[in-house]
């Protein structure tokens, strides 16, 4: 099976995804598809801090409750309030609708400790 892994963006190995451009954060399609139909989702506030390697949320599907890790440290700037109400957009579009968070980046160097996406293509092969 393949899945859609845009590659403008960074992963971690756990499958949360950032965009470097927005600060947009998200679960790959990859990782959707392992916890099927999610049911319901838990995440900060704006102007909450989040640091890089802790989880900062929880998701629910059908098959498991999940953590949320944080692929960089920094401000939670915006919250997609719609998963709260439409947890389905995690599947129906990981990286567009079904974004998590937004961040105002504290190191951007830390992207550096994140995959690129032809990196993280192979990982999930």
């Amino acid at each position: 099976m393949s899945f859609d892994v845009p590659m403008n963006l960074y992963y971690r190995e756990s499958h949360e995804w950032i965009d470097p451009e927005t600060g947009r954060i998200g679960l790959s399609d990859y990782a959707q598809d392992e916890l099927g139909d999610i049911v319901f989702v838990e995440l900060p506030s704006v102007g909450d801090e989040i640091e890089a390697g802790e989880d900062f949320g929880v998701v629910e599907s059908i098959k498991a409750v999940s953590d949320i890790y944080a692929p960089v440290s920094g401000e939670v700037t915006d919250v997609n309030e719609r998963v709260f109400d439409e947890p389905e957009l995690l599947n129906e579009d990981p990286y567009g609708d079904g974004w998590l968070v937004e961040v105002d980046a504290a190191d951007e160097g830390e992207l550096e400790d994140l995959h690129s996406g032809s990196e993280y293509s192979d990982q999930i092969e």
